[in-house]
């Protein structure tokens, strides 16, 4: 008897709402837009589509891509400086095989995307938090701490960044920080690697200025994602970069031997943006999700207990919440798992311990009912805790 294996990395528990997930909801991915345009990419490019891709990636979505970041941004990037990765996470896999050797340093923005660090350990690499507040990474404290760490020896490989709505606080750098982080980037000879998987799910205002284009030839790159404003699955992104470090990325064995890391999905995407319908699917699922995002807020105020307190969110997936400091969100998990309701606690996000009053909550996957519900289930575990 064959044993079941698990198809998706998600895990749904009976009875328990699930707001510690940054997916998107099944509901929303685009599998008819999808079907389309993968039936007209076999008519008309299903030679290519199935071949050995390109190292660089396929140039109809290269292409598609630098016009479309012209026409959002104001700002087209050359093709020579864009390739396709295999989302994020190869690309972050891809940038430290090719910018650290083990023992390096990472500075990091305490909070951070807690499995870029996984990510980071798993390349022998040493990550330094680098604190910040509302508006984002403090960039004086950055260049402080680079200054120390090579006074002392060490080697700083990077420093990597979620510049807009970031995973886990919803924060965005505020612009002259960008610009002060570009400079300092240029002036001291760091690589900046600006993860931007969320700069298109904006709810209010679209984001500043990506720190890429504020510093045309500068140490910076820059790395965007399919996965949110389209569908995981797809294992599809994007990164920008001088052409040098481009053709270096290009050059490894592992692109000579296998072509594009996804040539088949780039094609399609390349189609779906060439008829339009991915800007079109981004101002529905924008729409969706910013009627979450008010749904999880009013929830929040309404529910919450005093002393609870977070950021407003203009974007992402993510809100970020602080707790009176005599609870911790760690030791109250298995209560609020036994309650119905689950989270990610804050120590996650820290490489260096830190973030035990905090977690972080998800309104990406659920519908706004169930949104309600958790944070109902969460608000009478904190009140009890607090008593």
């Amino acid at each position: 008897m064959h044993h079941l294996l698990p198809d998706i990395q998600l895990v749904m528990r009976p009875g328990i709402v699930e707001l510690g997930w940054g997916h998107p909801d099944p509901a929303l991915l685009p599998t008819e837009a999808l079907a389309q345009a993968t039936a007209l990419t076999l008519a008309d490019h299903g030679a290519a589509a199935l071949a050995y891709g390109a190292e660089q990636g396929p140039g109809r979505l290269l292409h598609a891509l630098a016009e479309r970041l012209g026409r959002v941004e104001g700002v087209t990037p050359p093709v020579a400086q864009l390739m396709i990765t295999g989302g994020t996470s190869q690309a972050l896999a891809m940038l430290c095989s090719q910018l650290s050797r083990p023992g390096d340093v990472v500075l990091v923005e305490a909070p951070t995307y807690h499995l870029a660090l996984r990510i980071f350990r798993d390349y022998g690499l040493h990550s330094v938090m680098v604190p910040g507040d509302a508006q984002g990474l403090h960039v004086e404290t950055a260049r402080t701490l680079l200054q120390m760490l090579r006074a002392r020896g060490e080697r700083v490989a990077f420093l990597y960044i979620v510049s807009n709505f970031g995973n886990p606080t919803g924060v965005s750098l505020a612009p002259e920080r960008r610009y002060a982080l570009a400079t300092m980037a240029r002036h001291e000879a760091l690589m900046v690697i600006e993860d931007d998987a969320y700069g298109e799910l904006w709810y209010d205002a679209p984001p500043a200025p990506a720190i890429y284009n504020l510093m045309p030839g500068g140490p910076i790159t820059r790395l965007g994602s399919f996965a949110k404003v389209l569908a995981p699955g797809l294992r599809l992104g994007w990164m920008l970069a001088d052409p040098t470090l481009v053709r270096r990325c290009t050059a490894t064995g592992m692109l000579d031997s296998g072509g594009c890391v996804n040539q088949f999905t780039a094609h399609i995407v390349a189609t779906l943006i060439n008829q339009g319908q991915l800007d079109q699917h981004i101002a529905n699922a924008r729409a969706i999700w910013r009627s979450r995002r008010n749904t999880l807020l009013t929830a929040l105020a309404r529910h919450l207990p005093a002393g609870c307190t977070w950021h407003p969110i203009l974007g992402g997936f993510f809100v970020w919440v602080r707790l009176p400091t005599h609870l911790d969100a760690a030791a109250l998990l298995p209560i609020a798992e036994a309650a119905g309701v689950s989270y990610l606690p804050g120590t996650r996000f820290f490489a260096t311990g830190g973030g035990h009053h905090y977690l972080r909550l998800s309104f990406s996957l659920l519908p706004p009912s169930e949104l309600e519900l958790g944070i109902a289930r969460l608000s009478k575990v904190l009140r009890s805790a607090r008593s």
